[in-house]
């Protein structure tokens, strides 16, 4: 009996050191099915508001801007969607490779035992008792009996743990599958709300034919664009301030710092350093050179005082337009942090990035947004999706330096 006595540790050892799936992922599941109930709920909001404004018989303007932050909302959650299913096949993979794995090595398990039962068929228990009488001495007798009754008690105990893991990965696999197939359902969703979306797009479209041929709607979108310049003006005003609280908390603490460091120094009878800040971004460098936040497309309309091609109203533009096909990838231009994400009327989504020292990007008419407030951002990143407006499709775009408007043109890199 003791020639079986070579046990497989190494495969117990693996099989003992997988980790649970299911308790790995339940947190980020939970978080995931949050962010999309949280989504479905305020594009039912959305719905509900539409449906309002028509009984209301609201401006056609104000019913466009629901439709439109509605669209963003559904194209948001179809994406989410997407990844959740693209997440959890990875994860029922990975649950069906564990199996697969555990039967071959319960298999290679069995014929051990396989053998060792068919020499108990054929020795019998009279190997076990010779075993015993061809001791030695006593202590040796002893010693077997107790070898032989552990043997055969911790090889029971380690089928019931290898049995235990497998039932423990195969309730695993169970869940997921029933993820999956819950995913599957999200799924549906997904293309009823694609459909929903290209419904929706195709009313937007037909609502911003009449209003670029109505000259009363067209003033009260040309108010609005002005009232969004206002808008964005307070806003950066409103960050700039918020900035500057930031970095004078920051300061005093490096003061505080520098105070005690130059105090130990000074008893010390070492040289006390100067403190000194250095400009945190190098935006101020790329004047000229910088990169364009769309790969394609041309200027529709400049910096500073335009005329409005049917009213002839001259207002002031306070960054550029840049006529592009909707849809296009919105890129960061520069390295930077994601200081505001918004909805302004006569703008629609925007987007604004601060690169640090005083500089500031817009970007405004986004019909998806890929990034969330606080986010670093590196030069290219895409930070959304060129989106229509008003004016056709485009996408509005500024540079700010502290409170005063630049003309982007001077920043941005020729084309060639």
């Amino acid at each position: 009996m003791i020639r079986f006595a070579v046990f497989p540790s190494v495969i117990l050892a693996i099989l003992l050191a997988v980790p649970p799936l299911h308790a790995q992922k339940t947190r980020e599941i939970t978080k995931q099915e949050r962010e999309l109930e949280k989504l479905r709920k305020e594009i039912a909001a959305f719905e509900n508001k539409l449906k309002e404004s028509e009984k209301r018989e609201r401006s056609t303007l104000e019913h466009l801007d629901d439709l439109e932050q509605q669209s963003a909302l559904i194209r948001q959650l179809i994406t989410k969607l997407k990844d959740e299913e693209k997440r959890i096949t990875r994860d029922i993979d990975d649950a069906k490779n564990s199996i697969d794995g555990l039967e071959r090595q319960l298999v290679a398990l069995k014929n051990h035992y396989a053998g060792y039962v068919r020499s108990v068929y054929k020795n019998g228990r009279v190997y076990d008792i010779e075993l015993l009488f061809s001791s030695n001495s006593v202590n040796q007798l002893l010693i077997r009996i107790e070898y032989l009754k552990r043997f055969s008690a911790q090889r029971a105990k380690d089928l019931r743990k290898i049995v235990a893991k497998k039932e423990e990965l195969e309730r695993e696999n169970d869940q997921l599958q029933e993820t999956l197939r819950n995913e599957r359902a999200l799924i549906t969703e997904k293309t009823k709300e694609e459909r929903s979306l290209k419904s929706k797009a195709a009313q937007r479209q037909r609502m911003l034919s009449r209003i670029r041929r109505d000259k009363k709607t067209l003033r009260e979108e040309l108010s609005r664009k002005t009232a969004a310049v206002k808008r964005i003006e307070q806003m950066i005003a409103d960050l700039i301030e918020k900035e500057r609280k930031r970095l004078e908390e920051e300061r005093r603490k490096r003061e505080a710092e520098a105070a005690k460091e130059r105090e130990r120094l000074a008893a010390a009878g070492q040289p006390v350093p100067i403190l000194t800040i250095e400009p945190t971004g190098t935006f101020a460098r790329r004047r000229g050179v910088l990169r364009w936040p769309v790969s394609s497309g041309a200027i529709a309309s400049k910096f500073g005082k335009v005329t409005h091609p049917v009213l002839r109203t001259v207002t002031e533009n306070s960054g550029i337009d840049i006529s592009v096909n909707v849809g296009t990838d919105v890129v960061a231009v520069a390295e930077g942090e994601v200081s505001l994400i918004s909805f302004i009327p006569g703008y629609g989504n925007v987007v604004i990035l601060n690169h640090y020292d005083g500089y500031r990007t817009v970007y405004a008419h986004l019909s998806e947004i890929r990034v969330v407030e606080a986010q670093k951002v590196q030069e290219g990143h895409v930070i959304g999706k060129s989106g229509d407006s008003v004016a056709g499709s485009l996408l509005h775009f500024e540079v700010w330096q502290e409170r005063q408007k630049m003309n982007p043109e001077v920043w941005l890199a020729k084309k060639k």
